[in-house]
This record gives C-alpha cells, sequence and structure tokens, in this order.
C-alpha cells in the first residue's frame, strides 16, 4: 500500500467520522429542539398568598381539590406545587406551569377553577401572582 493509497483510506474514514458526528449533533438538535420550544412557551407562575388563619384548614381542602382537579382534565395545566411557609403556615405559596398563556386563560374559566374562587374569596386576605421565566430546569427522572 502507498502512502497516497493509505492517506486516501484515512481521508475517507475520517469524513465517514465526521458525518457520523455531524448526524449525531443534526439528531439531538431535532429532537431537543421542541423541548425547548415548549419550555419557552410555557406560562409560570407564582401565586403568594395569605390565608385566614381561622380558615386554614377549609383553604387547603379547596386547593388542594381544585389543584387535583385542573391537573387530572386540563391538558395545558402541566403543574401545581402549592408550599407553606414552616413559620407562618398562612403564607402559601403556589408554583403554577401551565402550557402556555392560552391554557392558563382556558383554566380561570373552568367550573372547578371558578367554584375555587368562589369558595376562598374570604379565606384570603391577600394575593400577589408573579409571572416567572424558566431559565432552567434539573430534577432526576420520573420526579
Amino acid at each position: 500500500m502507498t502512502v497516497c493509497n493509505l492517506i486516501s483510506k484515512l481521508q475517507l474514514r475520517f469524513t465517514k467520522v465526521l458525518s457520523f458526528g455531524f448526524c449525531i449533533i443534526l439528531l439531538v438538535l431535532t429532537l431537543s429542539t421542541p423541548a425547548l420550544a415548549q419550555e419557552r412557551d410555557q406560562m409560570v407562575r407564582f401565586a403568594k398568598i395569605k390565608v385566614d388563619p381561622l380558615q386554614l384548614v377549609e383553604y387547603t381542602t379547596a386547593l388542594k381539590e381544585q389543584m387535583e382537579t385542573a391537573v387530572r382534565v386540563e391538558q395545558g395545566v402541566l403543574s401545581y406545587h402549592a408550599v407553606a411557609d414552616k413559620s407562618d403556615p398562612t403564607t402559601i405559596t403556589i408554583l403554577e406551569i401551565y402550557a402556555d398563556s392560552a391554557a392558563y386563560q382556558t383554566h380561570i374559566l373552568t367550573p372547578h377553577f371558578l367554584k375555587y374562587k368562589e369558595t376562598v374569596k374570604d379565606m384570603v386576605k391577600s394575593l400577589e401572582l408573579v409571572d416567572l421565566n424558566i431559565i432552567g430546569i434539573a430534577k432526576k427522572p420520573d420526579h
């Protein structure tokens, strides 16, 4: 085998490896782009709520019912995470994630959400809604 033939074969192998690598990169980008676009379109919000201490049990019951129903029956309601301040359980923060703003607009007109709003109207002392942008997500699979 001449040096020229050896160089030619090496160039061919290098070209195949490079082409394969390019295909892998292209595949990864193609598969991840919809996920990135979906995250970018999501509507994420904190609801910061102060609840009347005498009605806290009733409030949390109404909240859990609304959250569970919304996630179960609404395609665009992706998740809720409700937490209470350890030092003041009447201070509740809810992380709400919707597929997009249209899903949120649909959600606030549903019978279960309207029932929740009517039920808790005299329990909630203050409500602050904070719209957020996702800047990163890290989670274990299946969690």
